[in-house]
């Protein structure tokens, strides 16, 4: 072999080995980051939890489209709670124990919520969840003295206490004075009422009425005729789910004329097909979501909540079986809070939990975000709308 031949199959050579090299060296910076996601697939609340999901997918589908985190994929780990807690303890402990994720998003509810939290705390895994109540990123008397102090747990939809603000904002400025509330007996229902009796003197409201229900119950005519024979100027139900369109439904069929002011957790179409008529007129705290188009060019969350529609309706086609309600975009900001976190310093769970923490004027879908040390949620009231049910569309009023 001679001289010049000798030194082309040496290059080829040294030029297949550090093709080989920077290939094994691609193969690791791409491993992926798993991160778990947990909702309620099945059960009574599944119209909620699998639309959720289906979000989650296409988030980490577009943050992996534009090059991961930091050149590494995102992975989605999916976990059905079934609206159980028990067993949302039990897939909360698949996902980290086994699966060995990073992160979670999820549950659904405020009750399955609390059931992992305890865990997820002793366990130190950061976690952003999709739930309305309170008491997940409370401590003391509210969050339970036995959930620990909530340093690991964030969440991304609004707090209980802004969404009654929120709703008392809008009755101080209609000048009621006396309203009737009528709340589920869950954890859910039992957190709006805490904050709806607490708050009320601070906007000049009594409370001229107070009765509850189980959330499996058919009928709440006996709550309502005592509220019907009270001098109030409006009731206001607090719960999640079918329970929120009886209520509706017997207000009409006992011919209260009083408005019906619902919670945060009811905006989107399965209200408006299951209270039917009698969900005309009805109004309700809600993310900018369900009245986007509504909104002033002005509003920094416009350009992001139209991107999200466009993705959510003509990409993925999903609302032609889910169409968007209020709770579609939680997980979107919940992984987008997580990626951004990871981002800037990682997935060690230390970091990663402070530089979520630390969350600084997020753009999201629900809302404008700036978590601190004392707010794991990071919202507040200018975060949301009151909207009208009118003609069976969405209507924004305040």
């Amino acid at each position: 072999m001679n001289t010049r031949r000798k030194i082309l199959v040496l290059l080829c050579a040294i030029t297949v080995a550090f093709s080989w090299g920077y290939s094994v060296g691609e193969a690791v910076a791409a491993e992926p980051i798993k991160i778990g996601a947990f909702f309620d697939l099945s059960g009574p609340a599944s119209f909620i939890g699998t639309p959720t999901k289906l979000v989650a997918t296409m988030v980490v589908e577009k943050i992996n489209k534009e090059g991961g985190i930091n050149g590494r994929p995102l992975e989605l780990v999916i976990g059905d709670t079934e609206g159980d807690p028990t067993r949302a303890l039990m897939v909360a402990k698949r996902l980290v124990e086994n699966e060995k994720v990073v992160a979670l998003i999820g549950p659904t509810r405020t009750g399955t919520g609390m059931a992992v939290k305890k865990y997820l705390e002793g366990k130190q895994i950061p976690t952003v969840m999709t739930v309305g109540g309170d008491p997940v990123i409370m401590e003391g008397m509210h969050g339970g003295k036995n959930f620990g102090t909530a340093r690991w747990i964030f969440k991304s939809p609004q707090r209980s206490s802004i969404a009654v603000q929120k709703v008392y904002q809008y009755l101080q400025a209609k000048k009621v004075k006396n309203i009737a509330l009528i709340t589920a007996s869950d954890g859910f229902g039992r957190d709006g009422k805490r904050w709806l009796t607490k708050l009320a003197e601070k906007y000049g409201l009594t409370i001229v009425a107070d009765e509850s229900f189980g959330v499996r119950d058919a009928d709440m005519t006996t709550q309502l005729t005592k509220i019907k024979n009270t001098d109030a100027q409006v009731i206001i139900c607090w719960t999640i789910g079918p329970a929120g369109a009886i209520v509706a439904k017997n207000i009409k069929q006992l011919a209260i004329k009083l408005p019906l002011v619902q919670c945060h957790g009811l905006p989107g179409p399965k209200y408006i097909e299951l209270a039917g008529r009698a969900s005309e007129g009805n109004v309700m705290p809600s993310t900018k979501l369900m009245a986007y188009s509504q909104l002033p060019d002005s509003d920094p969350q416009k350009a992001v909540i139209l991107e999200f529609v466009r993705l959510y309706n003509e990409t993925y086609n999903y609302d032609v079986q889910f169409p968007i309600n209020t709770h579609s975009g939680y997980a979107w900001d919940a992984i987008y809070i997580v990626a951004n976190a990871m981002k800037k310093v990682g997935t060690d769970p230390a970091k990663l939990r402070d530089a979520i923490e630390q969350t600084d004027g997020y753009v999201g879908i629900s809302g404008i975000y700036n978590i601190t040390p004392k707010d794991h949620n990071g919202l507040g009231t200018d975060s949301m709308v009151m909207v009208m049910i009118w003609n069976g569309n969405w209507n924004l009023v305040y």
